[in-house]
């Protein structure tokens, strides 16, 4: 187990068990196939689909034993069942505003489900660490790549 605990929401769970289902139970047995058929067929050291399928054999076997870890290792949180609602915790969504009155609205969420793009910032990010229970008209500093930056939160909201 990792030092810290490795949340996740419910949501993102579900979507690791389901890449670990689709590569066990569909891609993982096709490539099995393909394999199979291709080491019937005579030669293997210059047999294109037998080291192409091996090769991807061994990933699939890669990313299966990263995802079953993964989920071995994840404590699920459930943001709906936060309690105190007025400061910021795993599953927040939070509007903050920096000195040059910038918005940006993240939801905090475990680190094997970010997603910067979609405004999804995993739990151990340096601006997630910042707002930890912050509450609403809070100042956090915060120290990015860029240099430091002042984020005020605006508001805190949970999945209803």
């Amino acid at each position: 187990m990792t030092a810290h605990p490795n949340y996740i929401t419910p949501d993102g769970f579900s979507k690791l068990r389901a890449e670990y289902d689709q590569l066990l139970g569909v891609e993982r047995p096709r490539v099995v196939e393909i394999v199979s058929w291709a080491a019937g067929n005579g030669d293997r050291s210059e047999n294109g689909d037998y080291l192409y399928g091996r090769k991807r054999m061994r990933e699939i076997d890669g990313q299966l034993r990263r995802l079953s870890k993964k989920m071995k290792d994840a404590k699920v949180v459930d943001p709906r069942q936060q309690p105190d609602k007025n400061k910021v915790f795993f599953g927040a969504t939070v509007t903050i505003v920096d000195e040059d009155d910038n918005h940006r609205t993240v939801t905090i969420v475990g680190n094997d489900e970010a997603d910067a793009s979609a405004g999804r910032i995993g739990w151990g990010s340096p601006i997630a660490r910042a707002l930890r229970g912050a509450a609403i008209g809070d100042l956090r500093r915060v120290l990015l790549p860029a240099g430091e930056k002042e984020y005020e939160v605006m508001a805190i909201s949970y999945p209803a």
